[in-house]
């Protein structure tokens, strides 16, 4: 490589090309990472475009491995970058926010407040008749934009501290009313109408 031809050859195979392969693997990893992610939560027009910058870079990566099959600093940033770029797939998922999810509420105590404090506040929530060990109580099922999910759980700790709660992701939902401004088919990342699979 011209940008490297004035380090010394032992700098450039024992530094240079594993950091490289480290942080190459970081990009793929991370990207394989969202792809899964975008094809669990329906997205899954963007999984052949993110597959293919994920399979490029990593054959970029795996032929430096070739060129230097005898360095064990190459196996070292390797593996290094896989395990970062899973951590940072998992909380790029995380800032995003993706999807859907179902929020199941046990109370310990009357849920009137809670239920009508939730609704003011935009979320759709729905009241079942259950019966446990505490006898008979009311079971709180709501819908919501994980991007919500804080919003939600803060007004569930503030009316019911002790509440069992069950968070389950949904993978597709139709109608129903969410706390949201935005289209429901919108894109992941940001552009104009998305490209989520309709069914």
């Amino acid at each position: 490589m011209d940008l490297f031809s004035d380090l010394p050859p032992w700098v450039f195979d024992w530094c240079v090309v594993p950091l490289l392969i480290f942080f190459a693997r970081i990009i793929d990893v991370s990207i394989g990472t969202l792809r899964v992610i975008f094809v669990a939560k329906g997205y899954r027009l963007y999984a052949p475009i993110l597959g293919f910058f994920e399979v490029v870079i990593w054959l970029l990566a795996i032929r430096q491995i070739m060129n230097h099959i005898n360095n064990p600093m190459c196996y070292l940033g390797y593996g290094l970058g896989f395990a970062v770029g899973n951590y940072i797939g998992i909380r790029l998922d995380e800032r995003l926010s993706l999807g859907t999810v179902l929020v199941r509420v046990v109370p310990k105590v009357d849920t009137t407040e809670l239920s009508e404090h939730l609704r003011r506040a935009g979320f759709g929530a729905s009241l079942v008749d259950i019966e446990g060990m505490s006898g008979k109580l009311k079971m709180i099922f709501a819908i919501a934009k994980r991007k919500d999910l804080d919003d939600l759980m803060a007004i569930v700790r503030e009316h019911n501290p002790q509440a069992f709660v069950t968070v389950e992701d949904v993978k597709t939902a139709q109608e129903g009313h969410f706390r949201t401004s935005h289209s429901r088919n919108a894109s992941p990342l940001g552009l104009p109408g998305g490209l989520r699979n309709r069914k």
